[in-house]
């Protein structure tokens, strides 16, 4: 029989065993974007940016044809790393531009979480390729989006058949606090979770307000 030990399983993450690639979320590629709301969309690269900020897991931010084509990343996402200037490419598949490698290899972590438009092209390219390189790769599904639902899962799938896993914007921040008695972390965690947590954020403000409760104790 296994023996139960109180601590994290190696497949869960935390801030310090990843590099986090957002990518070309903009207003051209938003326009067609029709698998998720672009508000919920906006909202989600919000969530997952001061998620990454917090628990000071390295960050990059990418775009394509910014100032010829696609428009400026999302202020949502720009504001957290006011002082970052997005990686601009021509390359569709953002692993093809050798200042991404460069950076993923400077900065030395063995796992990648991905977020960014379109799931099928802008997603699924460096996913296959980090794979295929010996990188895990975790996508962020619902700060990612697609021309259509069909294309966006269908694109989960193809990444998921090949080792990539899936997780959401909630759940990436509360996956880095993991315990509510991680006081440096507490009241950042549950300012995200207010400000972009949705119903949860309704719920923790409700809480908090009726009964001052801490989920710390």
């Amino acid at each position: 029989m296994p023996v139960a030990k109180a601590q994290p399983g190696k497949q869960l993450i935390n801030g310090n065993d990843h590099t986090l690639i957002m990518i070309d979320h903009q207003s051209q590629m938003s326009f067609a974007t029709k698998s998720i709301d672009a508000t919920v969309l906006r909202n989600n690269a919000a969530l997952v940016s001061k998620a990454a900020r917090e628990f000071n897991v390295p960050t990059i931010l990418t775009t394509v044809a910014a100032k010829s084509f696609s428009g400026p990343i999302y202020e949502e996402i720009q504001s957290v790393f006011p002082e970052q200037e997005p990686i601009d490419r021509t390359t569709m598949n953002t692993w093809e531009d050798q200042r991404i490698a460069d950076r993923v290899n400077e900065i030395g972590k063995g796992r990648i979480v991905l977020a960014g438009l379109w799931t099928s092209v802008c997603i699924v390219g460096p996913a296959l390729s980090a794979l295929d390189q010996g990188f895990e790769v975790f996508v962020i599904t619902d700060a990612s989006g697609d021309i259509t639902e069909e294309a966006h899962e269908r694109a989960v799938q193809r990444m998921v058949q090949a080792g990539a896993r899936p997780i959401t914007s909630l759940q990436y921040l509360l996956e880095l606090q993991r315990d509510w008695a991680r006081g440096e972390t507490y009241d950042q965690t549950v300012k995200t979770s207010i400000e972009h947590g949705g119903a949860y954020g309704l719920g923790l403000i409700y809480a908090k307000q009726m009964f001052n409760a801490s989920e710390g104790h």
